[in-house]
């Protein structure tokens, strides 16, 4: 008789991942690395242990949305007060790209304490910027391929 495999936390090797983000779709590029993230791409995916791997995302600036989102989407967020706050797609790839991109991939995550942990296994940077994760030796992958 088999039995399920079900991992077990202390047993999981994670990786580093480096993932080249200019001129890849947002939402193609968000649930292929949700799904590392998660962990769905190893034989040993387990729903309730974070089997996932670390992602480094650089260029996050150069990111671009598929048909005219980039002109109509709006993101809106409350504040507390009366009216919501309104900020089209355009304003905060401009200002804030890193969290454009994280809360598109948060949003593809469980909403749960372990979706949050999965959360802080991606890092995301601009094109300007170095990231600290040389010593770790990410791995380059080619993601959201056209």
């Amino acid at each position: 008789m088999n039995k399920t495999y079900m991992a077990k936390p202390n047993e999981i090797e994670q990786k580093w991942w480096l993932v080249d983000a200019s001129d890849k779709v947002v939402g193609r590029l968000a649930s292929d690395i949700a799904m590392i993230l998660m962990g769905k791409h190893r034989p040993t995916y387990t729903p309730h242990v974070d089997t996932g791997d670390y992602v480094v995302v650089t260029n996050v600036d150069k990111i671009v949305f598929s048909g005219k989102k980039l002109d109509y989407k709006r993101y809106t967020r409350y504040t507390g007060y009366p009216g919501l706050r309104v900020e089209m797609a355009s304003e905060r790839l401009e200002k804030r790209p890193e969290l454009l991109f994280s809360e598109a991939v948060r949003r593809m995550l469980p909403k749960n304490k372990l979706g949050r942990k999965m959360l802080m296994k991606l890092k995301c940077y601009k094109s300007g910027q170095q990231h600290p994760h040389q010593p770790q030796k990410p791995e380059a992958i080619e993601l959201a391929k056209k």
